[in-house]
């Protein structure tokens, strides 16, 4: 598990268990994580008033270090299945890639944390709720619909097509953005981040995980969950040496487009590449990204080439895209989800 620490998905989810494993953890976090918000304003300042009505002084804030050996000094043996969970599913819920990292994401990449995190990395490993993290793609998966049992809709189809207009697409935003849009990296565009396609069939393993693990998710609280089979050349991303060969194999220039918001989330100012999902087609029939392959590789540029390099991004942990016809939606039932408002737990919805 010392791979989750490369990453600042991985590094987000174990300063997240910290948090829920110590109270003091979670207000010191609290306190360094707003100080190096390049968002921080006075909204997340809590003022309590004295009885003369005056604001009594602020304590004295945590330093760093302290931190750090709150985090050490750790009892690890009350991580639950259930903390690991709500802890994965916080570290994908804060993902952005079209701007700064919040403050949370900067303090769980200074040197003194991170090393403070590598017990809580280490002890991940052989739990049962890691177990499947470096699962290979399932033969049967489920796709997800985010529509209510009363608007059901099948698959989509036709791959082919739709990487056609991807690629076509992408080509001409590129095109538009090296003509209208300057080189300085910290100048205010912002535009398309994602690094794969939308529109194919899209699966996840495992239900209702999957229900919570999405990158900028629209808050949606009904879904419909399709049963999937699918089997052919199967592409495993689960380190980024697979991510990189991938886009060595079939490069797609996207250098105009991404640079202002992968700069804001990266820091990195150079060329930029993702696959050409497209081409990628002609050898691979789907690409699946292991969780542990999100946790160590999301959201930082990773090398493709002297000067050129590649961000994960807006592809959720565990999941698989299948780029040629070759998933149906099997015979078993489909399910419906719902989840209460402002809650986090998906309820399966009684059939009938």
């Amino acid at each position: 598990m010392s791979s989750l620490l490369q990453g600042p998905r991985g590094r987000r989810l174990c300063l997240e268990l910290a948090m829920e494993l110590d109270q003091d953890i979670r207000i010191a976090v609290f306190h360094l994580g707003y100080n190096l918000d390049p968002g921080a304003g006075t909204s997340r300042r809590l003022l309590t008033m004295n009885p003369s009505g005056e604001a009594p002084p602020p304590p004295p804030e945590p330093t760093v270090d302290e931190l750090a050996a709150l985090i050490t000094s750790l009892d690890l043996q009350t991580i639950t299945t259930k903390l690991i969970h709500h802890a994965l599913q916080r570290a994908v819920d804060t993902a952005r890639y079209w701007q700064e990292p919040d403050g949370e994401d900067v303090l769980a990449a200074t040197e003194e944390i991170t090393e403070s995190l590598a017990h809580i990395a280490k002890s991940l490993k052989g739990k049962p709720a890691t177990q499947w993290w470096d699962q290979n793609a399932l033969p049967g998966q489920w796709a997800i619909d985010w529509r209510a049992e009363a608007d059901p809709a099948p698959l989509p189809r036709n791959p082919q097509h739709t990487l056609a207009e991807w690629a076509r697409k992408e080509r001409a935003e590129e095109i538009r953005a090296a003509k209208e849009r300057p080189q300085d990296p910290d100048a205010n565009f912002s535009g398309e981040w994602w690094s794969i396609p939308h529109g194919l069939i899209h699966t996840v393993a495992r239900i209702p995980d999957g229900l919570g693990l999405v990158e900028d998710s629209l808050g949606w609280e009904e879904a419909t969950v399709i049963p999937v089979a699918g089997t052919g050349r199967i592409l495993e991303i689960s380190t980024e040496e697979d991510w990189i060969k991938l886009c060595r194999d079939f490069p797609l220039e996207v250098t105009a487009s991404r640079r202002h918001d992968w700069f804001r989330t990266t820091g990195r100012h150079g060329r930029w590449v993702i696959p050409d999902w497209e081409r990628a087609a002609k050898e691979w029939d789907a690409v699946h990204l292991t969780v542990a392959g999100y946790l160590s590789t999301a959201g930082r540029p990773l090398r493709t080439d002297e000067d050129t390099a590649s961000v994960i991004a807006g592809w959720d942990p565990g999941s698989t895209i299948w780029l040629t016809d070759v998933a149906r939606e099997t015979e078993g039932p489909r399910q419906f989800w719902h989840r209460p408002h402002n809650q986090d737990l998906w309820q399966m919805v009684p059939a009938g």
